[in-house]
């Protein structure tokens, strides 16, 4: 990747809500950006050591050769340089004192930082101005003030919106923020905390809800540049996620936390804190793939056959009842060290793809136009990275299982095997490539060793696909969609 092509980061913080969280971040220089976090893991040896996560902002530095704006506590004077980092400090008033700015003056000054920093890294270089670009990043309500620029043409400028490039969100709540089953409502304006109320984010955004929805960019910005990070650990969250409940990071609803349309990765992260994603070795891998990255890989899997129970093939036919949903679960990892996730959903940490029986092979009957096949994963590479060789190398960890089932009405417990697999296996996807394109191949890591040279995917008028199959009679389609990334 040549230096022309990293663009300067700008990053912007999320909701403080408390007057004495606004004064903590106003006294922050990097606004969280900065925090890191530390792990505990097993040597070949039995004992326990500790992995050092600096943070992004020092990653950034160290990895990517990225500076900050400061020098001698202050803002550099001068010319900057193209790998900067910008923190968007629209929490300081008059003097630096902590203010409240609502989300429409955050996204209007956030307008007039970037072309700020364009006439400091390109001065009067026409060629230079025409050319810059700038990346967001954005961890929870950062994500909205950076839609709000894209979206609300009353915003900023278009001459400030033509210079972003890619935005990432942390935890941002795109379709709103959810407590007790409810959205929040308008008249909650204690904290502004009905910023996150569906009909105020549609105001602010200058939108209309689509099926309800306002995760969704109007056509004013290119949803495939568009990535969110979604966390599926609320455990870990403070006392808010109690009421918000799991399949969340704590604060965030999981299927609230995305753009439609757009590339999206779930993690087994807390919306923030020391289990946050922000501050975690997932968060920043997918982060820099994203931005630097030069490969994306889509994995659909087209299901052709989903059996039941012998037990339950039996009560069908007697002509009973069945009721029963599935669960898909994927886990992708490349190879690097520690193996760090890009993409993890499981069903024990309730962040599984669900879907119908009806939905898979009926759709007519569950009011959809089209089967909806699970995509298992959208995850950016890079061939930058790799160690040995030309090959991509990365682990696909493929569940799936069945829900619970009812017969009649009531529940099927007499022959229930707890978490049975219809399939389980780690596919090893080795991808090469030359001028003519990929060559793709895959090594059942469960039956052999994963280091093997695998098996030619498969082709047809979908694309390169992998088949699927176990003994109890699952059938399906892994297709894998490999497209060139700047």
């Amino acid at each position: 990747m040549s230096g022309e092509t990293y663009h300067p980061i700008l990053y912007v913080r999320g909701f403080a809500m408390r007057d004495s969280e606004i004064e903590d971040t106003v006294n922050t220089p990097y606004m969280g950006f900065n925090l890191g976090a530390t792990r505990l893991r097993q040597a070949p040896d039995q004992s326990f050591v500790h992995f050092i996560f600096e943070s992004p902002l020092i990653r950034l530095m160290k990895e990517y050769g990225y500076q900050d704006v400061y020098e001698g506590g202050a803002e550099r004077e001068g010319r900057l340089p193209r790998r900067s980092i910008v923190i968007h400090r629209f929490y300081e008033g008059e003097g630096g004192e902590g203010a409240r700015a609502s989300i429409l003056e955050a996204a209007d000054s956030l307008g007039e930082r970037i072309l700020w920093l364009r006439e400091r890294i390109c001065g009067d270089d026409a060629a230079a101005r025409r050319a810059f670009r700038v990346y967001l990043v954005a961890h929870s309500m950062g994500g909205l003030i950076c839609r709000c620029l894209l979206q609300n043409r009353r915003v900023a400028s278009d001459e400030s919106r033509a210079c972003v490039d890619k935005v990432f969100t942390y935890g941002t709540p795109h379709n709103g923020i959810e407590m007790v089953g409810l959205n929040v409502p308008r008249f909650l304006g204690l904290w502004d905390i009905n910023n996150f109320n569906r009909r105020s984010i549609a105001e602010t955004l200058d939108l209309e809800p689509i099926n309800g929805r306002v995760s969704h960019l109007n056509g004013c910005f290119p949803p495939e540049r568009f990535m969110s990070l979604v966390g599926t650990n609320h455990r870990d969250y403070n006392l808010t996620r109690f009421a918000v409940g799991p399949m969340s990071d704590g604060l965030v609803k999981i299927d609230n936390a995305y753009i439609d349309g757009g590339p999206r990765a779930h993690c087994y992260l807390s919306h923030s804190g020391h289990y946050g994603m922000v501050n975690s070795e997932e968060g920043y891998q997918n982060l820099t793939r994203f931005l630097f990255g030069d490969t994306r890989v889509t994995g659909q899997l087209v299901v052709e056959a989903l059996p039941l129970p012998p037990s339950l093939v039996r009560a069908r036919e007697e002509g009973k009842r069945i009721e029963g949903s599935y669960l898909f679960e994927c886990t992708v990892t490349p190879r690097m060290h520690p193996p760090i996730p890009l993409s993890d959903r499981r069903a024990e940490q309730a962040s599984a793809i669900f879907r119908r029986y009806d939905e898979l092979f009926h759709p007519e009957r569950a009011g959809h136009d089209h089967a909806r096949h699970p995509v298992l994963f959208s995850v950016f590479l890079d061939t930058r990275k790799i160690q040995v060789g030309r090959t991509l190398v990365f682990v696909a960890d493929v569940a799936v299982r069945s829900t619970e089932f009812k017969v009649d009405g009531f529940w099927f417990l007499s022959q229930r095997i707890p978490d049975e697999n219809l399939f389980r296996e780690k596919l090893v996807i080795r991808a090469t490539r030359s001028d003519d394109g990929w060559t793709l191949r895959c090594i059942p890591a469960d039956e052999r060793w994963g280091e093997s040279r695998g098996s030619d995917l498969e082709r047809d008028e979908g694309g390169w696909y992998l088949p699927l199959a176990s003994p109890k009679g699952f059938r399906a389609r892994l297709y894998l969609a490999f497209t060139a990334w700047e």
